[in-house]
């Protein structure tokens, strides 16, 4: 499952016209596959890209590759220049920031904070994934979907059930309406054929990749599906491929909580700061109690327990945002700032733009068979919720479309990397977004890669931001290819202390990562399975 978690960008990404470019520099001219062509690379109309010194592009693909000389589609394809010697270029590295639904583009930057230099010897590719962003069609179904005070996420009557249920149906039904033949083609093993496409047409032999989140799973397709082509890849936080997608939004049910509850005594432990409990237990009782009162009267008219559970999820995602949204918490308490919640709820589901959570249904309701038998979800997760209250039912009906979807489901491909070289894997143990185990299960498929795990640590999707035991190691694989040596049995071959949790703020009503390099560190659009 996935949520729209907060933008960090320092510009927007939207791309406008495209001039004509030279070659990529170290790579032998494209050769285009049978329905792919080259990519003409030229100034990228985006401030922030062009600052950057990245160029963009556009290449068309099949719709439909089973059909390679049918209809097309269009792909935006950003790219920033290797900057060593020609001697020392290792090749194309594509990157990817998770979702399904997040734009790749901005992410091209991520190679100018890998330590010592060692992402100047690439090429860095980012890419908005088929129907996300700049590519074309971009996939819209309600753009007002995630408006203000909507119905409680928590079915206490079978009145609210029933409202909920016939927005997923709605949803669905709209999504069939606006794009009813992208639908079928929209599924992960499409972005890992796309990325060979991109591959084709970079004239490069084989890729190197960097993914987060959904990220590794688009990654194991396509090494499933194109092991050769292969050369290096890191992916950090890694999605279970045995849990596709059903089961993993039930795990993260519990996995968000545990990580609230840390939160929460984390609010406690700066009782002097927010005065919200000095327990764990006191904060976890007041931040229920707040939102069943929002039930009765919504703040500012606008945010209502729905909204209250979506402004306060990015907590489970990042400690780093911590401080800012205990001070919300403490604003709205102490002081009624209704505004304040309201911005923290914008700037976790930036409401008025679908496009990111139309691709994410678009995707994982077609990755797999998801129940269609709404008893059984009412089940599943009324059982968790009496116990993890945090997500689970604002987790439920953000994929309940899925229980509708007019597109057929395929069947999750079987995650295979006996063939594929060594890759790096991380992941913080208390990640609830991706809990650890699924990062197991990937070094288990993969026998010549190598796990680092952050004991301990609850931020989602964490590498290159300033963790030396981490972001050292990466470097040296990107480097020469050096791996940490491969333990036997199953757990990470290396433990890492995590990040120092955060300060608190004084001033209560930031949320933002911060700004400068701090920012750019998390440079990610964290449509991340939720």
């Amino acid at each position: 499952m996935k949520r729209l978690v907060i933008v960090l960008l320092t510009a927007s990404l939207l791309l406008g016209g495209l001039l004509v470019g030279a070659p990529a520099q170290g790579a032998a001219p494209a050769k285009a596959g049978a329905g792919v062509s080259g990519i003409a690379f030229g100034p990228c109309q985006d401030p922030g890209l062009a600052e950057a010194g990245a160029e963009c592009g556009t290449l068309r693909v099949p719709l439909d590759y089973s059909r390679p000389h049918g209809r097309k589609i269009s792909l935006a394809v950003s790219r920033i220049r290797h900057t060593s010697s020609d001697a020392d270029y290792q090749g194309v590295m594509l990157v990817n920031p998770g979702g399904p639904g997040g734009s790749g583009l901005g992410l091209v930057v991520l190679g100018q904070f890998v330590p010592n230099n060692a992402g100047s010897t690439y090429d860095w590719i980012g890419f908005d994934p088929r129907g996300v962003g700049a590519s074309t069609p971009s996939l819209s179904c309600i753009p007002d979907y995630f408006g203000y005070d909507r119905p409680d996420y928590v079915p206490v009557n079978r009145r609210i059930e029933r409202a909920w249920l016939n927005r997923s149906k709605s949803y669905a039904a709209a999504c069939d309406e606006n794009a009813h033949a992208l639908l079928p083609h929209m599924k992960t093993t499409d972005s890992a054929r796309d990325m060979d496409s991109i591959r084709k047409a970079l004239g490069a032999e084989q890729i190197n990749y960097y993914g987060f989140s959904y990220g590794t799973y688009l990654a194991q397709v396509y090494s499933t599906l194109f092991p050769k082509r292969v050369r290096r890849m890191v992916l950090d936080a890694n999605v279970d491929p045995r849990k596709v997608w059903y089961q993993a939004n039930l795990d993260q049910d519990v996995a968000f909580d545990k990580v609230s509850n840390i939160w929460f005594g984390w609010i406690a432990r700066h009782d002097d700061v927010y005065d919200l409990g000095s327990t764990r237990a006191a904060v976890r009782r007041l931040y229920y109690a707040t939102q069943q009162r929002l039930r009765r009267e919504p703040a500012g008219g606008l945010i209502g327990p729905s909204e209250w559970t979506d402004a306060f999820l990015p907590a489970g995602y990042a400690q780093f945002l911590w401080p800012g949204l205990a001070g919300v918490f403490a604003a709205w308490v102490h002081n009624g700032d209704a505004q304040a919640l309201k911005d923290a709820y914008d700037s976790a589901v930036g409401p008025g733009d679908d496009n990111g959570f139309a691709v994410y249904l678009a995707v994982g309701c077609t990755d797999a068979p998801w129940p269609t038998n709404w008893n059984r979800w009412r089940r599943d997760n009324w059982r968790l919720h009496f116990r993890y209250p945090f997500v689970t039912w604002g987790n439920a009906w953000f994929n309940a479309p899925c229980a509708f979807w007019h597109a057929p489901p395929g069947r999750p491909v079987k995650v295979d990397g006996g063939k594929v070289p060594g890759i790096l894997l991380l992941s913080e143990t208390l990640d609830a977004a991706t809990p650890f185990s699924g990062s197991l299960e990937v070094r288990r498929r993969y026998p010549r890669a190598s796990l680092i795990a952050t004991r301990g640590g609850t931020t989602h999707a964490n590498s290159l931001a300033g963790n030396a035991c981490v972001d050292d190691r990466i470097a040296a694989y990107l480097a020469d290819g050096t791996l940490p040596a491969r333990l036997p049995g199953n757990r990470p071959d290396v433990v890492c202390a995590p990040l120092p949790q955060p300060e608190p703020e004084v001033q209560a009503a930031s949320v933002s990562a911060g700004s400068g390099a701090a920012a750019l560190r998390r440079l990610r659009l964290q449509l991340v399975p939720r």
